[in-house]
């Protein structure tokens, strides 16, 4: 599989299997604007999480760990099951984490 592939989902569509090793999948009810905003985030939290570790800053390494998380929860791949909310708790998910997201990085651009 090539970067550009679409990875295997299982048939519920809940998960997806990468490298042989089943993840949860990205919540499907994600407007595309938002999911392309939420892994900006989380591609700059994790890009965050290496430089603190390489600058030993623990304090700053803590920071952005919890930015990875409120992308990965927003995204639905974590916390509470996407399957398990309604369509409301779902949008407040997403709608809640990006706001806290947005002000915890206030030179992320929008797209």
């Amino acid at each position: 599989m090539n970067a550009h592939d679409e990875p295997q989902k299982t048939p519920d569509g809940h998960h997806v299997v990468i490298k042989g090793r089943k993840w949860r999948a990205t919540d499907p009810s994600l407007p595309e604007d938002i999911a392309a905003r939420l892994r900006r985030h989380l591609m700059a939290a994790r890009r965050a999480v290496r430089a603190a570790t390489t600058a030993d800053d623990a304090s700053a390494e803590r920071l952005a760990r919890a930015r990875v998380q409120h992308a990965k929860v927003a995204l639905g791949e974590r916390g509470t099951p996407w399957w398990e909310q309604s369509p409301d708790q779902r949008r407040r998910r997403w709608e809640d984490h990006l706001a806290r997201l947005d002000a915890d990085a206030p030179d992320q651009k929008d797209g």
